[in-house]
């Protein structure tokens, strides 16, 4: 901004005269007000979009049990590092960075002269996550990050570390960031577009998908995506509220399955159920998550260097069921030395601290 002139009477004559001055700063832009004492929304909650300025006050949020705005808390992270045993020296694979809470760690136990690759397809989170592993002052070179799916991790390995990693992790689940924020559209809670992907610059927005859907599909995807038992009856009161309305928001599909379930004589407790296993089971549809994995986990044991370690962490069964039985076919080939005996779940303190990790389910393999 360059100078400007200012008028400025005197009183010694009634003249007009002009003196240069400096420009006045530009006041800083005031915080989001919202109504009552405490902020309800995701935008609002500006204390805990600034954890390093408020620290006592995201403090108290983890305290009573909740993951503070625009954060993501890591799940398991005690038993990945035991499963995966990161060492110095070693290249560790991050597929799905998220808001970096594993990565860290990871990033730290490889040090010195380790190196951590890591990849998400959002483009939104990975930026702000790249920025946040760089600032913890580790060498550049020990982080090389790239904005891809993890179904992509062979081109990523063939640029970075050809012989394949000697620990990889794989958590599966939507970020706190993505479903907390109501302009992804992912969760029913709070009113957003209906759009649930991953990266929004690319595919198709959960209402678009559904326009393109018959009855018969839509409830092949509810009951395969989700195990809903009320997939057909589910899929039409969707599709015919979507043909009059359409459903463009979250609330909106929310509250036709509501609706539905009410119908169908289910108690509130049981609609909401049914409304969390419908959204899953669309943007696991819009997003081709169960596509991805299984060319995941076709390609995975080429991309372990012999006696390396893969965690992977699931959130539903359709998940862990793909997991398990290609762990379960390496190891009858040979291709995987071990496996884990059983799936490993959060602890009872961790359920309670993070009820986000109630679901979780943690299996490893060790590559022959």
């Amino acid at each position: 901004m360059g100078r400007k002139l200012k008028f400025v009477p005197t009183p010694s004559k009634p003249s007009t005269r002009y003196f240069m001055t400096e420009p006045s700063p530009e006041k800083p832009k005031r915080r989001v007000r919202y109504l009552g004492r405490n902020p309800r929304h995701f935008h609002e909650k500006y204390k805990e979009h600034q954890p390093d300025r408020y620290p006592d006050d995201v403090a108290k949020v983890i305290a009573g049990g909740k993951t503070p705005a625009g954060t993501h808390r890591p799940i398991m992270a005690a038993e990945i590092l035991t499963m995966l045993e990161p060492r110095s020296g070693e290249v560790a694979v991050d597929c799905t960075l998220g808001y970096g809470g594993h990565a860290r760690l990871l990033l730290a136990a490889v040090q010195p002269g380790g190196r951590l690759l890591g990849m998400d397809a959002d483009p939104i989170e990975l930026a702000r996550t790249e920025a946040r592993l760089r600032g913890l002052g580790f060498p550049p070179e020990s982080l090389v990050v790239r904005r891809m799916n993890f179904a992509g991790l062979p081109r990523f390995l063939a640029d970075e570390s050809p012989a394949g990693a000697d620990v990889l992790l794989a958590d599966l689940g939507v970020s706190s960031m993505q479903i907390d924020d109501p302009d992804r559209g992912f969760s029913f809670k709070v009113a957003g577009p209906l759009d649930m992907r991953m990266n929004q610059a690319k595919g198709r927005p959960a209402s678009v998908l559904l326009s393109g859907l018959s009855r018969p599909a839509l409830a092949r995807i509810l009951a395969e995506n989700a195990d809903e038992p009320h997939a057909l009856a589910m899929a039409g009161a969707i599709l015919r509220a979507h043909s009059a309305g359409p459903i463009e928001t979250t609330q909106g599909l929310a509250e036709v399955v509501r609706g539905e379930a009410e119908r169908l004589g289910l108690s509130s407790d049981a609609a909401e159920d049914v409304v969390r296993r419908v959204f899953q089971a669309i943007r696991i549809e819009v997003n081709d998550e169960f596509g991805a994995l299984t060319e995941f986990l076709r390609v995975l044991p080429a991309c372990l260097k012999p006696g390396g370690r893969v965690a992977i962490l699931t959130f539903h069964s359709g998940e862990d069921r793909r997991v398990k039985s290609a762990f379960k076919d390496g190891l009858r080939d040979g291709v995987y030395a071990s496996i884990a005996d059983d799936v490993v779940r959060a602890s009872a303190a961790e359920r309670r601290d993070n009820p986000r990790s109630s679901s979780a389910k943690l299996r490893y393999a060790v590559r022959a």
